[in-house]
């Protein structure tokens, strides 16, 4: 049985990834930042699934608070077998022109800066040389990352695009170490981020501009990343796959 940690996983795809590793019978460590009460929800609808669960707060864009998540988890289960960097921001569209400088600090600190200290993380615990057993890092990645978002968010596109090349360099350092990494990049998903950046109802009214004809939903996106995670990836490293519905 693994033990899965997974960052911003109380909510959208973080969730869905955690209900899926319960229902393998995998246990999962819920990181969150803010929201107590969803955090709680999750940890029970894990369990309900059929995995052991706990959450842990911290912001990953503060160094001290990976750690400390890291360390938890750990505490919590015994080790960390895979590591689903999902904890990330959208903010509303505007094109680059009116972007102030707090929101570019806030979206690479949270999206670049955070995925970065948390992949390094997983590589100082998971690497067979520093005394780990190996594992799966998944980073979330996004659509985005090849198609800019113009007039909408191009700092989120830049920071999911600093994942891609992370995923291919993090695999090639840690191929060794009996460590795969790989990204998902998932299109339009009907989750709360796009309440966020101030458009509730984006991926469905975009999602029926795609080859598909719908918007993704957040298990779809979960059953790549759970996949990834498995030992039935076990020959894939350094690979971004996109679940887009072909946009």
């Amino acid at each position: 049985m693994k033990t899965i940690l997974i960052t911003g996983g109380t909510r959208g795809i973080g969730r869905a990834t955690a209900l899926l590793c319960a229902a393998n019978g995998w246990s999962v460590a819920l990181n969150y930042v803010r929201d107590e009460l969803a955090a709680e929800q999750a940890v029970r609808e894990v369990q309900r699934a059929g995995g052991k669960a706990a959450a842990f707060r911290g912001d990953v864009a503060v160094e001290a608070d990976v750690v400390a998540v890291f360390d938890a988890a750990e505490s919590k289960f015994g080790r960390v077998d895979g590591v689903v960097i999902n904890a990330g921001i959208v903010a509303p569209a505007l094109p680059l022109a009116e972007i102030d400088s707090a929101r570019l600090k806030r979206m690479f600190e949270v999206n670049v800066y955070g995925a970065y200290l948390c992949a390094r993380e997983s590589a100082r615990r998971l690497s067979k040389d520093n005394g780990g057993r190996g594992g799966s890092v998944v980073l979330m990645s996004s659509a985005a990352s090849r198609l800019g978002s113009p007039f909408e968010y191009v700092d989120y596109a830049g920071s999911k695009a600093a994942l891609d090349t992370l995923a291919i360099g993090l695999a090639k350092e840690l191929a060794q170490q009996g460590v795969r990494v790989n990204a998902v990049r998932p299109g339009l998903i009907e989750t709360e981020i796009h309440a966020s950046g101030g458009q509730p109802d984006r991926a469905k009214r975009l999602g029926a501009t795609t080859p598909m004809g719908r918007a993704g939903r957040p298990e779809e996106v979960a059953a790549a990343i759970v996949w990834l995670l498995s030992d039935g990836a076990s020959y894939t490293t350094g690979a971004i796959l996109d679940v887009s519905g072909g946009r």
